[in-house]
């Protein structure tokens, strides 16, 4: 089982305004470091808690169907399945009827029933799954926890710059990070 993003999200949960607010700076002179730095922090705090921000395009590649026919996604929210494609022996895909699948995307994690599903032909990836993910279009619609972690970690970046660490040691995590993305860190028994 296979996923990754084919479509990143359109803009940035917070703006530029918003961490510059929040290091309390003026001009326009640390703009282009500051926007890769935001970009950063969306993707670490998605790494982290398995939350897609913004809406965005994934596809999970599987080699076959489990056997309760109940997919699983590690990505949270999912709002809708696009497509489901399924593979036979030569290559040649057949896509599955939309009526043919229930989707339960609120949930965590996010599950998808299909019915009577093809078996792939191919041995490996005979199964792509094409979704769209993310609390939706805006800033607004993410969680303020979220927001606040993406600000916090972008500023943080941004004042440690300098500091270097060896290549063995992850990069820093400010103080308080934890407990912001705490809540959407799915449990691990």
């Amino acid at each position: 089982m296979t996923l990754f993003r084919t479509a990143e999200p359109a803009a940035e949960p917070v703006t530029l305004a918003d961490v510059k607010a929040h290091l309390r700076l003026d001009g326009d002179r640390e703009d282009a470091l500051l926007s890769g730095l935001i970009k950063a922090a969306r993707c670490e705090v998605e790494r982290a808690t398995g939350c897609a921000l913004l809406t965005q395009e994934w596809r999970l590649l599987l080699d076959r169907w489990p056997r309760s026919n109940l997919v699983v996604f590690s990505i949270h929210p999912v709002r809708a399945v696009v497509a489901i494609t399924v593979f036979d022996g030569d290559g040649h895909p057949t896509v599955l009827d939309p009526g043919s699948i229930l989707l339960d995307g609120t949930t965590r994690p996010a599950r998808l029933l299909i019915e009577a599903p093809p078996a792939p032909g191919k041995a490996l990836s005979g199964i792509e799954i094409d979704l769209r993910a993310g609390f939706g279009d805006a800033g607004t619609d993410v969680p303020d926890l979220l927001k606040r972690a993406v600000i916090l970690l972008a500023a943080h970046w941004f004042e440690f710059r300098t500091e270097l660490e060896p290549a063995a040691r992850p990069a820093s995590f400010p103080r308080g990070y934890e407990r912001l993305i705490a809540p959407y860190q799915t449990r691990r028994l």
